[in-house]
């Protein structure tokens, strides 16, 4: 299993704190390894504290599943199959801005996880992030 090295970490932090630039936006923004382990974090200048624990938890998730936290969230609706999973696993995020990192043959090495804007901004982010990761 492959995983994510320093240089990609890097690299997806300071992709995912420009993208956060260009929205108008601060974040938190988390780099797990392939092991859901936390491999690099910033908190941008004026970011929310409450959002630290909710980026790494949304890199985390993201991993854990190999997959963007808002669909495992689309999954985990009342009456749908995975309701309450975000109870599991010390606690997950199952809404938008975790985004796995996976390489051109599509294996996971990590995943990036950002929060303190809208969900959807969040998203943009981590993939910004993510995006330049798995190319790099």
């Amino acid at each position: 299993m492959g995983d994510v090295t320093m240089r990609r970490a890097r690299a997806a932090i300071e992709a995912a704190c420009d993208k956060a630039r260009e929205l108008g936006v601060a974040t938190n923004i988390a780099v797990v390894d392939a092991g859901a382990n936390l491999k690099a974090f910033v908190r941008m200048d004026g970011a929310f504290l409450g959002s630290i624990d909710i980026a790494i938890r949304k890199a985390r998730t993201a991993r854990l599943f190999d997959m963007d936290t808002g669909e495992l969230g689309k999954l985990s609706q009342p009456g749908g199959a995975l309701y309450s999973i975000e109870h599991s696993n010390g606690g997950l995020i199952t809404f938008g801005g975790g985004v796995p990192i996976k390489t051109g043959s599509g294996e996971v090495i990590g995943a990036v996880g950002s929060s303190g804007s809208t969900v959807e901004n969040d998203q943009m982010i981590a993939e910004a992030g993510a995006r330049v990761a798995a190319n790099d």
